[in-house]
């Protein structure tokens, strides 16, 4: 399985399928002693029901609704100031806010908080994805390693140990060697990973056209009253403007602006302007509300056959629709029009166009035009706060421990549900079907090594080669192995077995039993080297458009840099 992602021939999901496939007939006919055919098949498709399968897929559908109702784009902003001032110190920002926000709550939210944000930032002209997602999530690892309840792994480990017998630990009890690590390891996460990374945007950026619009003045217009000049200094950098020194705009006039869609809407949100008249806006919403349905912006190529060829907007006929923007096919030799929304259409020009899916459709077939890929739904803002208040709630339950994160994360994707911010039947959008089926494969490969017996034969190969061994490196090679384990099977095992192997041993060779079982926590937590090391990792695995290879490139440094660090830590603390 591992081979196969490393060699990147075969896609994620078609070796994840192979591998429950492999372990469902391997142990069908090859049963584990004492057990039946059957049993071998509920192993190998457990991870499509596991609670882990589950709370991923719960967080994606909370994320979503951050996403479409808009609560994310105040911090967007804030960091979006930082980012264009300069980048690298936006990017340290973001590593340091990241860090601090794992400490206490759960690794996976956290993404979940900052992806949309990351990949907005990366299409408005900030760092690529690619080179920021895998550097984020891996100071989220380290900020989660710094407490007991930074992570369910560090629960898990904590109540083994003292369940083992051990003296409890405390939730900031090993927070200081973590943050000194972190000083160290910042750095390298910072300024060389990132370089360490490919720059894939041309791979998941979406399409980016120039469409040719109009701003609206309205009596609610936060520009009203302000010259075009001073308008201008309100737009996008991005945003193409050519404003008339001098003039005040009055209330119903329109302002020509040029730009992609994202450019378009934020022009439209910082002046108060509308990109179609009010009333049919209005009049839009009202349509999409008694018909249950969402408004959605799309992309609409006039086809050779369309009646708008030769039309103007004004001059053709449109209902049940608004055209927000044009973006021109011009002719190299002989184009005539001027570059305006006002223009005549032509063939091939594309019409970014809001409305229910049904109207817009319809207008479509009716008028000659090709729907494009691209299609998304208007944020509804009015459920901003109520979708944020949501994903706080369901944090906070999990984070002060009074519920599971399964439990909090599917009940707030329940009421996100009920409560409209996202639509049952957009959540397609919300789940990625590659990480899905590579977390039931890796549920299923993880579950495979604890009951065959293969993690407790190797930690009885460990045990007897530990013998002798200097304490420092003990803890070394108990990290390195734990390491191994959470890279290729899950944290949960790396956890499960990795604890008893380390209090037994610090029994056998004479040694403290708290720095071995830190030694665990922390190698379960340097899991940055493959994308099935942990949910975190395999949410960036498309938005980054990643390869297994670049985790490993980019992951092993970093988890070979963490572990002499840690070890020194855990050795000078401990006086071994």
């Amino acid at each position: 399985m591992f081979y196969g992602f490393a060699r990147g021939r075969v896609q994620i999901e078609i070796i994840s399928l192979l591998t429950i496939a492999a372990i469902a007939l391997g142990l069908y006919f090859f049963p584990l002693p004492g057990a039946q055919p059957k049993d071998g098949l509920a192993l190998a498709f457990e991870g499509f029901g596991h609670h882990a399968l589950v709370t991923i897929c719960a967080l994606m559908i909370l994320g979503r609704g951050l996403v479409v109702t808009g609560a994310l784009d105040p911090a967007a902003q804030a960091l979006n100031r930082v980012w264009r001032w300069n980048s690298q110190l936006g990017l340290l920002v973001t590593l340091m806010l990241a860090m601090t926000m794992s400490m206490i709550i759960n690794d996976t939210p956290v993404m979940v908080l900052l992806l949309p944000i990351l990949t907005q930032l990366s299409i408005k002209g900030g760092m690529p994805a690619s080179k920021t997602l895998i550097p984020i999530n891996a100071a989220i690892l380290i900020g989660g390693m710094s407490t007991s309840i930074g992570t369910s792994t560090n629960l898990l480990v904590v109540s083994i140990a003292r369940d083992l017998g051990m003296a409890p630990i405390g939730v900031f009890h090993f927070t200081g060697i973590v943050a000194t690590s972190a000083l160290i390891a910042l750095p390298f996460i910072w300024l060389v990973m990132p370089r360490l990374l490919p720059d894939n945007s041309a791979r998941v950026a979406p399409n980016s056209r120039v469409f040719l619009a109009s701003l609206r003045l309205l009596d609610t217009s936060v520009a009203l009253g302000k010259s075009e000049d001073q308008i201008r200094s309100m737009l996008p950098e991005e945003a193409l403007f050519h404003p008339r020194p001098g003039e005040v705009p009055s209330v119903g006039e329109r302002i020509g602006i040029a730009g992609s869609h994202d450019v378009l809407e934020e022009a439209s949100r910082r002046t108060g302007m509308a990109l179609a008249p009010a009333w049919l806006l209005e009049r839009l919403r009202e349509h999409a509300g008694r018909v249950g349905e969402d408004l959605i912006v799309a992309e609409l190529a006039i086809a050779p056959d369309s009646r708008l060829i030769g039309l103007t907007l004004p001059t053709a006929g449109l209902e049940n629709i608004a055209v927000l923007g044009v973006d021109q096919a011009r002719r190299l030799i002989g184009e005539t029009r001027e570059k305006s929304a006002a223009a005549p259409l032509a063939e091939g020009d594309v019409l970014l166009v809001l409305g229910t899916l049904d109207a817009i459709n319809q207008f479509a077939e009716a008028d000659g035009l090709l729907l494009l890929e691209g299609g998304r739904e208007m944020r509804r803002s009015a459920k901003a706060r109520l979708s944020l208040a949501i994903m706080v709630v369901s944090v906070g339950l999990a984070s002060l421990g009074l519920v599971p994160i399964a439990i909090s994360a599917l009940a707030g994707a329940i009421v996100m549900f009920a409560t409209g911010c996202v639509r049952f039947d957009r959540v397609g959008r919300a789940l990625s079907a590659k990480v899905i089926v590579l977390v039931a494969a890796s549920i299923a490969l993880g579950k495979l090594v604890l009951v065959s017996g293969a993690a407790q034969w190797l930690g009885q190969q460990l045990a007897e080669s530990l013998h002798g061994v200097p304490p420092a490196a003990v803890l070394a090679i108990i990290m390195l192995f734990v390491t191994l384990l959470t890279n290729f099977a899950s944290n949960a095992t790396a956890a499960a077995v990795g604890t008893p192997i380390a209090f037994n041993l610090a029994q056998t060779l004479g040694l403290p039993a708290e720095p071995l079982i830190l030694a665990v926590l922390f190698g379960c937590n340097l899991c940055y080297a493959t994308p099935i090391a942990y949910q975190t990792n395999m949410m960036i695995l498309t938005e980054g458009g990643y390869s297994f290879r670049d985790y490993i490139r980019s992951g092993l440094p970093l988890v070979l840099l963490m572990t002499i660090i840690l070890s020194f830590l855990l050795v000078t603390r401990y006086g071994l």
